[in-house]
Parts: C-alpha cells; structure tokens; sequence
C-alpha cells in the first residue's frame, strides 16, 4: 500500500511557487483547507490563480490571500460576503472569472477523469459564452467549457487514511469530491487520520488514487457564515 502521509503541511506543499494556478475545495466556509491556506499566507506566495466555488471572507479562507495582495486571479462562481473581493473586482485590481457554479463543478470533474472539455447548456446566449464554440445537440444549443488545469488542488475532508481515502462529513461534501485528482497535485487535510483499513469502505466517498499527499491538520475554527437566531418570546 502506498504511503501519501506526510507530516506537516510544510511537507504538503512541497514544490509550490508563485504565479501557480490552483483549486480549493469548500462552499462558503464550510469544508474549506484552512490549514493550506493559512501556510500560503505565511510562505507569501503570490501571483496566483485561485478556482474556488468564493473566497471566503475577509478574514477567512481565501480572503486572507486577497488580504495579502496573493491572488491575481480568481475563478468563482460567487463574489459572497467578502468585501475585498467585491473591493478589488470593481477597482480592478483582481482579474476574476465568474461562471456558473455547476459549470464550475464539471469542470473540475471533468479535469478529475481525463476529459479535456465539457458541453453544457448554461450560459448559451450570455456574455458567459462569449468567444467560445457552441454546438447544437438535439435541438437544443451548448457551450463547450475546457477543463481546469490546475498545478496544486487542496481538498479538506473529516477522516482519511494513510493511502489517501476520504470521507467528508455534512456540507463538507460539497465541491471537494469534485476538485480530487482535478490538479497535477491534490493535497488533502483530514481532521482525523486514521490507519489503513480503519474506514469502512462502504463509507469511502473518495478513492486514493486521486489524492497525493495527505496530512492532518492542526486546528479548525468552523465559523459560521451567517448566522440565524429566533428571538425570544
């Protein structure tokens, strides 16, 4: 059995340099690799393009890149409560590219399985298919999407094993099946790591094969993106 346990995210992004493109898995901020995140944020790199469904917020997840002036690019599909996102997209400061949040989510499944592209009918007839090739199937019109092609790929689940398999847990299991094995490189961090044979393979919502490195991280905050409360009586 191959080993893809490394000790630290120091050793979990190895080989990562500024000016690289790269995917996030998580929605909002749930399920979202903070542990790589925040060691981005320390090594400084920069010049990057980021395929994440947002950025976070402010102060968290991906906003603290864009805190830092990280990210040149971003690839999303939600502008979300992140204000300095918002701030630097109107000024101009941040190239972003916002399509469809399923076509997001094939693209990086099609990346995942060796497919160079994608047809899809969202976005025929918008500025979304703008300058790219459309192709009539059944009568019905489709915009073909390329996808991704991603140096690093950073997914976050709740348990995982030593030879990479990964069970997310609740909303966690959003964008991250998806983005595993879409990027050269997929690093998973796993709240808990378990050894091989510990998971149930019934359970397994994730195989190995996708992922090449995989550590545990050190701690999680689990915000809550907005939250609801009733009011008393």
């Amino acid at each position: 059995m191959i080993n893809k346990k490394v000790d630290n995210v120091i050793d979990a992004l190895r080989g990562v340099t500024g000016g690289m493109t790269m995917i996030f898995g998580g929605f909002g901020l749930s399920g979202i690799p903070e542990n790589a995140i925040a060691k981005l944020v320390d090594l400084e790199v920069s010049e990057l393009t980021c395929i994440s469904n947002n950025a976070g917020v402010d102060d968290f997840g991906l906003g603290l890149l864009l805190q830092k002036k990280q990210i040149k690019k971003m690839i999303s599909s939600y502008v979300g409560e992140n204000d300095e996102f918002e701030r630097q997209m109107l000024s101009g400061e941040l190239d972003v590219e916002l399509i469809p949040q399923g076509t997001l989510a094939e693209r990086c499944r099609a990346a995942q399985s060796g497919f160079p592209a994608i047809y899809t009918p969202a976005g025929y007839g918008t500025e979304v298919a703008e300058g790219k090739e459309t192709r009539e199937f059944d009568g019905k019109m489709y915009v073909l999407e390329h996808a991704f092609k991603a140096d690093f790929g950073f997914v976050k689940a709740w348990k995982g094993d030593a030879a990479g398999n990964l069970i997310f847990k609740g909303t966690a299991r959003n964008f991250n099946p998806n983005m595993c094995g879409a990027a050269k490189i997929t690093v998973a961090e796993v709240e808990e790591l378990v050894p091989v044979g510990s998971l149930d393979p019934n359970q397994i919502h994730i195989p190995g094969i996708f992922i090449q490195r995989i550590f545990q991280g050190d701690f999680y905050e689990k915000r809550i993106e907005q939250l609801t409360v009733r009011q008393k009586n």
